[in-house]
């Protein structure tokens, strides 16, 4: 709960000091390269509405370079970055050709670096495809269960000390096809 308090704190706190900093920008007070549109940009339609515009200035610029960070390499447990700058504030960005090595990945599923073509995580999945195929790399609903899939729900069972134990894939599998299935109406023919 706390988490989720500071959260909104942080969000709170950013949109205060952005409605005070346009208030100071439209009385000609505070002078920020950051909202202004640059000249190529003037002549066509905006692309954003009101709170866009907003949200885009104030907040989303500020912390553009921390959240698009570019990579260049296998995003395993750690990874590399593109080191670059912005002399405009973060509107746009310049590579200096640098490269920050061995950053921990916080920024996708593959925190536990699954994803790397090298190690044994790379060494386990391929002798489980040369063992099982590609064929079953969907949801078990829609391309079908294997002997595995019965063997980890066992096993999840056996350590939480349940009777049984499903498991599902994660992220939009979980989401798109288990998630209704437990908690929509029973459909009747």
């Amino acid at each position: 709960m706390l988490i989720a308090v500071l959260t909104y704190m942080g969000y709170a706190i950013l949109t205060i000091f952005g409605h005070l900093r346009n208030f100071l920008r439209a009385w000609k007070i505070e002078k920020c390269n950051i909202t202004a549109e640059r000249e190529e940009q003037k002549d066509f339609v905006p692309l954003y509405q009101e709170f866009e515009n907003f949200y885009t200035w104030n907040v989303y610029t500020r912390v553009r370079d921390i959240l698009n960070r570019p990579i260049c390499s296998v995003p395993g447990a750690t990874m590399d970055l593109l080191e670059r700058t912005s002399h405009d504030y973060n509107w746009t960005f310049e590579y200096t050709g640098r490269i920050v090595r061995d950053v921990i990945n916080l920024g996708s599923y593959n925190y536990l670096g699954f994803a790397e073509n090298t190690g044994p995580c790379a060494d386990a999945a391929a002798e489980i495809t040369k063992k099982y195929g590609v064929g079953v790399a969907s949801t078990r609903q829609e391309m079908g269960n294997l002997d595995r899939h019965e063997e980890l729900e066992k096993l999840v069972a056996r350590f939480l000390g349940v009777e049984a134990a499903m498991t599902f894939g994660m992220g939009f599998a979980t989401n798109s096809m288990n998630i209704p299935a437990l908690t929509g109406k029973l459909m009747r023919r």
